[in-house]
């Protein structure tokens, strides 16, 4: 296990059991994902709780089973630590509280415990809700520049894992993410990605012709000028 060294109390393995903590009368709720994540209300504050489960095709095979390559590669470790560089960098990313795997031979689970974004919602709610107009979509495409700045390559840019609250903007789910030096076939694979998950979700009813017109073209400048002031 690993931890944020500046809690005021330190995690159990107990923290990693979304069982114990409704025993507890301390869970808030469970939502989405393909594991699920559970909200927490623990002594450092209000926490996510997220246990890694495979999805696609190998789902069926490995469920929440990964083959193990060594204990800094293991999943919640390697976004422990991402989203902790990302945090000192000042990026608005959810700030990690705790991560741990248990090994069974040659395969291994994770988990991964980060503070809570309070009161903010998905940007695929925003699109649901009819709030996602060119300014906010010129603010995303700020925000994922921010990140393509300093070669943030996130693994699953979408529309789910970009959260809206308070006037401000974070992006979350670092699984798989990594720090590039150079390159930049990964940012155009990041904004494809977003540009399907917006379809997908329902901007402009579906329609790609609007999209472009009325979200993308904004998005970009966004997006664009944030590059320019970085260049």
């Amino acid at each position: 296990m690993v931890f944020d060294a500046n809690l005021s109390e330190a995690p159990t393995q107990a923290w990693f059991d979304a069982v114990w903590w409704q025993a507890q009368g301390r869970i808030q709720n469970v939502g989405g994902g393909r594991g699920g994540v559970a909200f927490l209300d623990t002594p450092a504050g209000a926490c996510v709780l997220r246990h890694y489960r495979r999805g696609g095709w190998m789902a069926p095979l490995m469920g929440d089973r990964y083959l193990w390559n060594g204990r800094a590669r293991s999943r919640g470790f390697a976004e422990f630590s991402l989203l902790a560089e990302l945090g000192l960098q000042g990026l608005p990313v959810p700030a990690p509280v705790a991560a741990r795997y248990r090994r069974r031979g040659p395969y291994y689970t994770a988990d991964l415990i980060t503070r809570a974004i309070v009161d903010a919602s998905t940007l695929a709610q925003a699109v649901r809700d009819g709030q996602l107009d060119s300014a906010l979509a010129q603010r995303i495409g700020e925000l994922v520049a921010r990140f393509h700045v300093v070669g943030v390559d996130h693994a699953d840019l979408n529309a789910h894992n970009i959260l809206i609250g308070d006037g401000q903007l974070w992006l979350i789910d670092f699984d798989r993410g990594e720090i590039r030096a150079t390159g930049t076939a990964w940012k155009l694979a990041n904004l494809a990605r977003l540009k399907r998950s917006l379809l997908k979700v329902g901007a402009c009813n579906h329609d790609e012709a609007a999209l472009d017109r009325e979200v993308w073209v904004p998005l970009m400048r966004g997006y664009e000028r944030v590059l320019g002031n970085a260049g």
